[in-house]
């Protein structure tokens, strides 16, 4: 994940420019070992009809299952990325030393905070905060065991990933599962959109990542913001 990660986000190469689908709706210690590899049912995986909603460390519960306004957030930098932070309402609600971070509400905004810090996290350019961040924040599966992969040899590479987030759009939601676009701009003033998918497992949020090991399921240029959210800390 580590080279992976600052890499796409630096270089997105879709040459594609489109704009962002419209939305749908719906129902720390300095070394890690990672988690055995197992099934989203052994892990607590969020079933529509019978699942805790409650987060792992309490935040506020939401009914809500749209976001189509910006939330007002406080934001901090990972690194050279601008990230949302409010512990008591969306998350991350723990912040390790080493900068890793979990813990989001169980809503809409909850589930794009989670998003967001999970993008920042793996472009952090610190191994052991992107193993961690694959190992505890990744759905168990393919794409888990590969991002653990990259990272067990990864090198510091921080100051990398210059990038800031400009949008969102929440193409769907459920309170056990999201799926949504996030739109970057890089130093160049390149635009371009990443598609995540988040599962609600062991009382987070968890990404559902690509076979490859990224954090997310595609990515592409976009001439614009049109059809985003507009949303950004720098």
């Amino acid at each position: 994940m580590a080279a992976g990660v600052v890499y796409f986000l630096l270089s997105p190469k879709d040459d594609s420019a489109q704009s962002a689908p419209a939305p749908t709706t719906g129902s720390s210690s300095s070394s890690v070992t990672p988690s055995p590899s197992t099934s989203a049912d052994d892990n607590n995986f969020a079933d529509d009809n019978n699942f805790e909603r409650k987060s792992v460390c309490g935040l506020p519960l939401t009914d809500e299952l749209t976001l189509d306004t910006a939330p007002t957030s406080n934001w901090e930098l990972v690194d050279l990325m601008a990230t949302p932070r409010d512990s008591l309402t969306f998350g991350p609600g723990i912040t390790e030393e080493s900068g890793f971070r979990s813990c989001f509400a169980s809503s809409p905004a909850g589930a794009l905070y989670a998003a967001m810090n999970v993008i920042a996290l793996g472009s952090s350019g610190s191994p052991e905060v992107m193993m961690k961040t694959a190992d505890q924040l990744f759905v168990p599966g393919t794409g888990r065991d590969a991002a653990i992969k990259d990272t067990s040899t990864a090198v510091d590479s921080s100051g990398t990933a210059d990038i800031q987030v400009r949008g969102f759009v929440i193409r769907s939601y459920t309170p056990s599962e999201a799926n949504m676009d996030l739109a970057f701009e890089t130093t160049e003033g390149v635009l371009f959109r990443v598609t995540m998918s988040l599962r609600w497992m062991s009382d987070d949020w968890k990404v559902q990542p690509a076979d490859d090991g990224t954090p997310w399921s595609g990515m592409s240029q976009i001439s614009d913001l049109s059809g985003f959210v507009l949303w950004s800390g720098a």
